[in-house]
């Protein structure tokens, strides 16, 4: 081993020593080089940042390209790369075999055996690393498809999310791509990796992502739950059938017209018929699924657990999906005034009106819950007597007439002043004005 590749060992070993990554780049080939060399040189990759390397070698110095620095070492010029810390390449991908400087010696060296290189380079992170550029109206890979696509299979995530909110296609050759390479974004993208880039997706165009997810077959290994609602049919409306995934697509569609960026609004709008899933029937020839909405809550919270979502977060979800079907039915004093009562009331109800756009229905419940949402600000013992015209007749004895209307208005008042506020002052109010009414008579 020649000294000059000794000093390259050395560096790279003080650099694990401080608990970094670091190897000589493609050392057989290297090797070779230096033997062919007057000037020794050598390439080593480390995920060490320039600031990190300067500590441990006051003499390092920074460059511009595709090396950050350079360190001279007695007589050997040792150039630093930067190493591929991307959680989601293939696993030969993560290993550098080659940089431009020994891509040219090769073609210097006819005598250099091909097999000692790789076309694998190093770079650092950029979002757009490996995208062609957008003014072409298209979102694609650069250079060979599937080869851009190995080298981080984050970028099938990172295509959708740039085509659902720029509303740009993806072109045929990087869509094939990304179908071919399913099953690898599922196997080598960490599940928290995928959902950094779910998190920048717009929640105005959160249903075109699902879509894409769904349709390169990503969503399937995913979130097979939500991906099997595309088998399940249910009434759109008198006339029309449709399935509950199309159904969900177009409730996320419709949430961020009334409550526009609620992220979490509109994934909730994702899960809430999951249950679905699990309570589907067929009763009479019709789709039933009754309480889905109970076990939805239940399915989603392990989806998103699986999802690694912080607990706060899932149970908001949750708690969303739980409650999406409450403004659905015509509610009472009492049942309207629950309903406030929970926590995330307004988006429930854009939830709800969401739904009702979803099927084309009709508003008549909606409309009047929304009408009684008002009546919530008034106290309840001001709205409604503590004994109703019936009891006011049993407690007095008497037949029905204009008498019991007017007991029953005067009590309502006394609720209001203040002067009665139980059953019992009820009872004896309405025998003291009675009893006051026919004295006066």
């Amino acid at each position: 081993m020649s000294q000059s590749f000794k000093d390259a060992v050395g560096i790279c070993k003080a650099i694990i020593r401080n608990g970094y990554d670091a190897y000589v780049i493609n050392a057989r080939l290297q090797k070779q080089l230096l033997a062919a060399s007057d000037q020794p040189e050598l390439d080593i990759c480390t995920d060490a940042t320039f600031d990190d390397l300067s500590k441990f070698f006051p003499n390092i110095g920074k460059i511009q390209g595709e090396a950050f620095a350079q360190l001279k070492e007695g007589d050997t010029l040792l150039n630093f790369y930067q190493t591929d810390t991307a959680e989601a390449s293939h696993p030969e991908e993560c290993l550098v075999r080659l940089t431009t400087r020994i891509a040219k010696k090769l073609t210097e060296d006819d005598e250099l055996p091909p097999n000692l290189a790789c076309p694998y380079l190093p770079r650092t992170a950029d979002p757009l690393d490996g995208f062609a550029d957008f003014s072409g109206g298209v979102i694609r890979f650069k250079g060979i498809q599937d080869q851009t696509l190995r080298q981080d299979y984050l970028r099938a995530i990172r295509a959708m999310r740039y085509s659902a909110n720029f509303g740009l296609p993806i072109g045929p050759n990087s869509w094939m791509a990304i179908l071919r390479a399913g099953q690898r974004v599922l196997d080598y993208v960490p599940v928290s990796d995928i959902m950094d880039e779910w998190r920048k997706v717009e929640a105005e165009n959160m249903h075109v992502f699902v879509r894409l997810l769904y349709e390169s077959m990503i969503l399937h290994g995913l979130l097979p739950e939500i991906a099997a609602l595309a088998r399940i049919k249910q009434k759109k409306n008198e006339t029309e059938e449709e399935s509950v995934f199309e159904h969900t697509l177009a409730v996320m569609r419709h949430y961020p017209e009334e409550l526009p960026y609620d992220w979490f609004g509109t994934l909730s709008c994702l899960f809430h018929d999951v249950g679905k899933l699990h309570t589907a029937e067929i009763v009479d020839g019709h789709w039933n699924f009754h309480q889905h909405h109970r076990v939805g809550a239940k399915v989603t919270r392990k989806l998103l657990t699986q999802l690694r979502m912080d607990h706060d977060e899932i149970d908001l979800i949750c708690h969303l999906v739980r409650h999406h079907m409450r403004f659905h039915f015509m509610l009472t004093d009492k049942g309207i005034r629950r309903f406030k009562a929970l926590d995330e009331y307004p988006r429930l109800i854009e939830h709800a009106r969401a739904d009702i756009k979803a099927r084309g229905g009709n508003y008549k419940e909606f409309n009047h819950n929304f009408k009684m949402l008002d009546r919530t600000e008034v106290r309840e013992e001001e709205l409604e007597p503590l004994l109703n015209g019936k009891e006011i007749m049993t407690i007095l004895g008497i037949a029905p007439g204009p008498a019991v209307g007017v007991i029953r208005d005067a009590l309502l008042q006394a609720q209001v002043m203040g002067d009665v506020q139980s059953v019992e002052q009820a009872v004896d109010f309405v025998k003291k004005y009675s009893a006051r009414e026919q004295l006066s008579g």
